[in-house]
């Protein structure tokens, strides 16, 4: 098997995956095979390439950590093709033959507006809490009209801020100059992908052999739609033992919670209780990987800081994810995929790619896909499993940050794809027949895009179906 892909079409995968690798600060790593073609989605950015290049960085610390585990190393494939596929898998999922129903399609306060200054803002309030707030603060009534007239009677930037003191949702639509230039762009602007900071002393990770690359790995996963839990989701794949924690009431989208529920168990626990918060403690002492995709310092706020959970479980790995970095003025503030494409320049560059292409007035798109969101889960995963095999190689605590802002800046900071070769359309279902598995689920019989990581010796699979939230108690298998 050729691991160089030094030419030819998957070049930008692989050298993003050196530049991961790089940052992560690993010995370079033997890359996947990058199989396949990009552009494969109507969009400039090369997301095929850079979800390949996350999704292998995972793989290929995950063989590092079973070659400890076994003495034996094994072949590892990316095809770009299903890379991009699975930046879709949601829309992908069929349960007892049908679409799962996607609930932004029907919530018009989630979508793009115009504001009176000219500028375009995103709105999203993709949970009923957040469409409820956004519609009383513009005096909406809640059909796409009286959104766009309410909108049309803000300054763009006043509406934003306004948003974020109401703790609701909403971006700018910026070029890539005005987000480097802002204050939270100024903030993240030397912000890698993944960082990976030390932040505690324990002894090196011993491990039994095992069957997976990550068999005995304890993972709390508390996140919710889209890229924590398809972190967990990845660590599940190759093995580790995920538990889903969420407080009950918390809105949740049922679509993604059957995505990313694959192969993790999921119980309730309300951290502002004390008898709950007592329980997760004891979770945490037997902790490997705590996913922490809350706003920055909120679980803080509840006694979970990285420092609190290095004390508890020395060596643990703490994975922070959001949506505009730990830094900042808007580090606090709440935010979605689209929203990171809007703020930082990617939506304006597919709006006037696709104005170019069909001869239309330049207004903002997003990429056709949830790019942001996935690839940055694929990265948490990434940086985890990284994490993880320095705890092996020389002991630690570990704090692995991502943001979906880092990532749609990775993404711009990637070659463009050439003008010509950018398809018309996309069918990310095309050709992928050997990707698909089902299972069944309280909700019916589940037909889902599997794990699209090739391994020759430890295949990535979810070994459990998406659970019912709050199905399980909080409490190891193992």
């Amino acid at each position: 098997m050729e691991y160089t892909a030094k030419t030819g079409k998957s070049m930008i995968a692989a050298e993003a995956f050196a530049s991961l690798n790089r940052t992560v600060g690993i010995a370079p790593l033997r890359p996947p095979e990058f199989s396949g073609d990009d552009p494969l989605l109507p969009t400039p950015f090369c997301v095929a390439g850079a979800a390949a290049a996350a999704l292998g960085l995972g793989a290929s610390a995950a063989d590092e950590i079973w070659q400890c585990r076994s003495g034996t190393r094994q072949d590892i494939g990316v095809d770009l093709s299903a890379a991009a596929s699975s930046l879709l898998s949601f829309a992908l999922l069929r349960l007892d033959g049908n679409p799962v129903p996607r609930p932004a399609e029907s919530n018009v306060t989630v979508g793009i507006y115009c504001a009176g200054d000219g500028h375009h803002i995103h709105l999203h309030g993709g949970f009923p809490h957040l469409e409820r707030g956004t519609l009383e603060l513009l005096g909406a009534q809640n059909t796409p009209e009286s959104l766009a007239a309410a909108v049309a009677k803000w300054n763009a930037f006043e509406l934003e801020d306004a948003l974020a003191g109401r703790n609701l949702c909403g971006a700018v639509v910026r070029t890539a100059e005005e987000w480097r230039t802002s204050p939270q762009g100024r903030a993240l602007a030397d912000a890698p992908p993944i960082k990976l900071v030390r932040i505690g002393d324990a002894p090196p990770l011993r491990l039994a052999d095992s069957a997976t690359p990550l068999d005995g790995i304890r993972t709390l996963d508390l996140t919710r739609v889209l890229a924590g839990p398809s972190a967990g989701r990845t660590l599940a794949s190759y093995g580790a033992d995920v538990l889903g924690i969420r407080a009950p009431g918390l809105p949740t989208i049922a679509l993604f919670d059957l995505d990313t529920g694959l192969g993790k168990r999921s119980a309730f626990l309300d951290l502002a209780k004390a008898n709950d918060a007592q329980t997760m403690r004891a979770l945490v002492r037997d902790a490997h990987v705590f996913i922490d995709s809350y706003r920055p310092g909120a679980l803080a706020k509840l006694g979970f800081s990285p420092q609190a959970l290095a004390e508890l479980s020395p060596g643990i790995v703490h994975v922070a994810i959001c949506c505009y970095g730990s830094e900042g003025p808007w580090a606090n503030r709440r935010g979605w995929e689209q929203l990171a494409q809007s703020a930082t320049g990617i939506a304006v560059e597919q709006g006037a790619f696709t104005a170019k292409r069909y001869g239309e007035d330049a207004v903002p798109k997003l990429v056709p896909a949830a790019a942001c969101d996935y690839i940055t889960g694929y990265l948490a995963a990434a940086g985890a499993i990284a994490a993880l095999l320095r705890r092996i190689r020389e002991g630690g605590s570990w704090r692995v940050e991502v943001s979906l802002c880092a990532t749609a800046q990775w993404l711009q900071s990637l070659a463009r794809s050439e003008p010509g070769r950018i398809p018309e359309n996309w069918n990310p279902a095309a050709g992928l027949d050997g990707y698909f598995q089902s299972c069944e689920t309280t909700r019916g019989r589940l037909v889902h895009l599997a794990p699209v990581v090739r391994m020759s010796k430890t295949p990535p699979v979810w070994r459990m179906p998406p659970p019912e939230q709050g199905a399980d108690q909080p409490r190891w298998q193992i």
